[in-house]
């Protein structure tokens, strides 16, 4: 019982740094701007990570995203010492990609922690390749459909617009980018906060699977993820939208300026591609990260005005945190569940 609770705090202290981590991908843009200040901004994404609670309860009527994530692991192997290491490693990478200011997936992180923890424990035959394989694929396919997204609709509104005066121009994308922001930090609430949810529910499942459930108080009573109960996703949502108004200073840097420079337009048609890209992939009930999808749609926004407008380098650099994400959490959490299980 102790390690169970110890896991679901662990799992909501991960939400919570995902919210502060990931902070920027929804108000970088706002913020360049000078549309919000920091701290309204902070506000504001917070406010609307928590209504995607709502969204994904009551209008989608499910949460896809947990159930995927839920089985990237076979059932089993899942057991709480390998819930418990890859919440560590997914932690401490998370906090070390925050220091230095780099805008890594949370998502992968705690994907390749899970994942790393139970092929320490049973071999590559305990996770699901299928599942782990189709999250791999949205590393490139995420970033990619944001930057297609981005760069159609820059070019869109921009024909829509050619014939409003510059400065009037501003002014309507300025108010369209809190539209925007909404949006993208609604979708990040619903395809970030379902990816912890599925951690605590497998952590359910399995210790319900060592005791009689019947000795259980029935908010820790789970067979199956149909039927999670509410406070796993109210504290969820919650978590992230705490961990959002808290910041994320260093990320926003690196997402708000050193990518390409923004104008109001730019940013509008950036969130709205992120936005947009994050409903398609909660539809098809896919994990993504929200910084990749961000940072492909700040991409795409740059790269209609010149290719050379958007600072290659600095993507390159961020290319290579996303593609180590998932093996170098993985490896920390293998190495912490060959410690953790000295001891248990």
């Amino acid at each position: 019982m102790t390690l169970l609770l110890i896991i679901i705090l662990l799992a909501i202290i991960f939400d919570f740094i995902n919210g502060f981590h990931d902070a920027a991908n929804s108000i970088a843009t706002v913020v360049s701007t000078k549309v919000l200040t920091p701290l309204q901004a902070v506000i504001w994404a917070a406010a609307f990570n928590f209504v995607a609670f709502f969204i994904a309860k009551y209008l989608i009527g499910d949460f896809g995203i947990a159930n995927t994530v839920s089985k990237t692991v076979l059932a089993d192997f899942v057991t709480l010492p390998v819930i418990f290491s890859g919440l560590v490693a997914a932690i401490i990478w998370n906090l070390v990609t925050w220091w230095f200011g780099i805008p890594s997936s949370s998502s992968h992180t705690l994907i390749g922690g899970f994942s790393g923890a139970a092929i320490a424990c049973g071999g590559f035959l305990s996770i699901d390749r299928g599942v782990i394989g189709l999250i791999a694929a949205f590393i490139i396919v995420a970033p990619l459909l944001g930057m297609i997204g981005g760069t159609v609709i820059t070019v869109l509104t921009l024909h829509a617009a050619r014939k409003v005066k510059p400065r009037s121009a501003e002014q309507w994308f300025k108010r369209l980018q809190l539209v925007s922001s909404a949006l993208l930090s609604v979708g990040h609430g619903l395809n970030d906060s379902q990816k912890v949810m599925g951690i605590i529910g497998v952590a359910l499942i399995a210790f319900n699977t060592t005791v009689d459930p019947a000795t259980l108080p029935h908010w820790l009573q789970l067979n199956s993820m149909r039927d999670i109960h509410d406070w796993v996703p109210l504290a969820c949502f919650t978590a992230i939208a705490l961990g959002t108004m808290s910041g994320g200073w260093k990320i926003m840097k690196t997402m708000g300026h050193k990518i390409t420079k923004l104008t109001a337009i730019e940013g509008f048609c950036a969130q709205a591609s992120g936005a947009l890209t994050l409903f398609v992939t909660e539809i098809l009930k896919v994990p993504v990260s929200t910084t990749h999808v961000i940072t492909g749609s700040i991409m795409g926004v740059g790269a209609v005005k010149r290719l050379s407008a958007v600072r290659w380098g600095v993507t390159i650099h961020l290319l290579w945190a996303w593609i180590l994400t998932i093996p170098v959490s993985a490896l920390l959490a293998a190495l912490t569940y060959f410690v953790v299980d000295l001891f248990l």
